[in-house]
């Protein structure tokens, strides 16, 4: 069984956080190792950080994780569709990072090592992307904690934390920055979500916290509708926590590609029965975010 930690508070999203890491072994998975904080920092302006990782969600992540004693905590971003600088400093991520005392890593910046990629369970290599081209440094992480937003997006269904390293960790100033330019031939957006459940297997996730503050409906990563849900999901299991987020913004495993290719590759656990939970049930967090998204307290118990 796969433990997912749900949690609320609409007014300090660190209480919630903070809540929900009492669950987990941070001990375990932190002291004495060099650790990686990965925030959700796609794009921001200084108009609008709506998509990203807010400055008090990675402040409360830093700070848990600074208590259990890493031997280095690193804050890795890697930025696709603008500079990973300003994304932090329009987001406040920058002044964190400084007073938590972390290591600010840019992964789209050399030097780079290229790795190979498995899409099926046995050696076979099927995906359009055999290798990947990404920061040296990224090899190097003891444990990896991502940070995730709750939004849908209009390519991969849903951004979550096998997405949030997915498409970030592939070096940018190597393949093209921004992405929208083309440096070195890739082939990620040919079968996107093939691509995000092979990476998920090549980089495994130790703990993943995807917050709903705020969350994004309607469409995404970008100009959605954002909502203050207080929300926060938290797990070693980074494929069950994914597939709780898809949940609550209301797909089935099926109905997210790279979840139901990442359970082929044993990844994690895809089925909600399951799974426990330990705080908030599953059902009261889908009527507590459908109430704040849609007005309305839904159960999806008939989709």
């Amino acid at each position: 069984m796969s433990e997912v930690v749900i949690t609320q508070d609409r007014q300090q999203i660190g209480v919630a956080i903070d809540r929900a890491l009492g669950h987990i072994d941070l001990e375990g998975i932190v002291r004495g190792r060099r650790v990686a904080v990965k925030p959700n920092d796609t794009w921001a302006s200084a108009d609008d950080i709506s998509g990203v990782t807010q400055a008090d969600t990675l402040a409360a992540v830093l700070d848990a994780v600074r208590a259990h004693g890493p031997a280095e905590l690193i804050v890795t971003g890697g930025a696709g569709a603008a500079e990973t600088a300003d994304v932090f400093r329009f987001a406040g991520l920058t002044d964190v990072v400084r007073s938590r005392g972390a290591r600010f890593v840019d992964h789209n910046r050399p030097p780079f090592v290229e790795v190979p990629l498995r899409y099926a369970p046995s050696r076979e290599v099927t995906g359009p992307q055999k290798q990947v081209v990404v920061h040296e440094g990224v090899l190097g992480y003891e444990a990896l904690i991502v940070v995730s937003q709750l939004k849908l997006h209009e390519t991969a269904t849903v951004t979550l934390a096998l997405k949030n390293i997915a498409m970030s960790y592939p070096a940018a100033d190597f393949y093209g920055h921004p992405r929208s330019t083309q440096r070195h031939a890739n082939w990620f957006f040919d079968d996107m979500h093939s691509f995000i459940a092979a990476m998920a297997k090549r980089f495994p996730i130790d703990v993943a916290i995807t917050v709903g503050h705020p969350a994004m409906i309607a469409t995404g990563p970008l100009g959605g509708h954002p909502v203050e849900t207080g929300l926060v999901i938290a797990s070693t299991d980074a494929l069950a926590a994914d597939v709780v987020g898809a949940r609550l913004l209301g797909f089935d495993v099926q109905g997210v590609r790279h979840l139901w290719e990442a359970a082929r590759l044993r990844i994690g656990e895809s089925d909600l029965s399951a799974m426990t939970f330990p705080e908030m049930s599953l059902a009261d967090a889908v009527g507590a975010f459908t109430e704040i998204a849609y007005g309305q307290r839904l159960t999806f118990e008939h989709a």
